[in-house]
């Protein structure tokens, strides 16, 4: 069964969701949200936040360039879908399931929330804090360190953004409407004084 964007349907997990029931149906859903981000050139990163019983609490996608908003990673946006949805920050119970390693920004949201499990499927070796570069959710000073589990279809998730950085740099590289003109710099010039012309 494949649920409506906000239809909270289950994914036939039982009451209790347990993790061994697997996550790929929830990272699919994740994906689709990262497919979301592409139409605003956004990172292509999604999140959705699973309750307890499998019902979908929230979810986002990367909206960093869509709303101007540095903190408008999938992670935030799902984490304020589903507080809202539940009229409460205390996420006990839910799991947030990401295609990318979460940040630390996130990792900070994550545990903040009182979220009991975070999934996710790529590795992120720059900037991911949930065992990557740092393991900001794990820190035994904090009093709330969700369970991670990492890796699920991690192929699929990697794939996809390495297809979007690929893209960009192709992009990037073409011309953009001919050669640029060149600008002599003489003695008028505010460069001659340091200024930027």
């Amino acid at each position: 069964m494949t649920p409506g964007p906000e239809s909270g349907a289950r994914f036939g997990f039982p009451a209790g969701f347990d993790a061994s029931a697997g996550f790929d149906a929830p990272m699919g859903l994740a994906l689709d949200e990262a497919r979301g981000a592409l139409a605003t050139g956004d990172v292509p990163v999604g999140a959705v936040v699973i309750g307890a019983d499998g019902t979908v609490l929230g979810r986002g996608h990367n909206a960093r360039e869509a709303d101007g908003d540095p903190t408008a990673h999938a992670e935030v946006v799902a984490i304020r879908a589903a507080a809202t949805r539940v009229g409460s920050w205390r996420l006990s119970g839910a799991t947030l399931v990401v295609t990318l390693e979460p940040c630390t920004m996130c990792a900070g949201a994550i545990v903040l929330a009182r979220l009991d499990r975070v999934v996710f499927g790529a590795d992120d070796p720059k900037a991911g804090a949930v065992g990557s570069l740092w393991d900001a959710v794990r820190d035994r000073r904090l009093n709330h360190r969700p369970e991670v589990m990492r890796g699920v279809r991690a192929d699929e998730c990697g794939a996809l953004l390495a297809d979007f950085f690929a893209d960009r740099r192709t992009a990037a590289r073409r011309p953009r409407g001919g050669p640029p003109s060149v600008r002599a710099a003489g003695p008028s010039s505010k460069l001659d004084d340091g200024g930027v012309a």
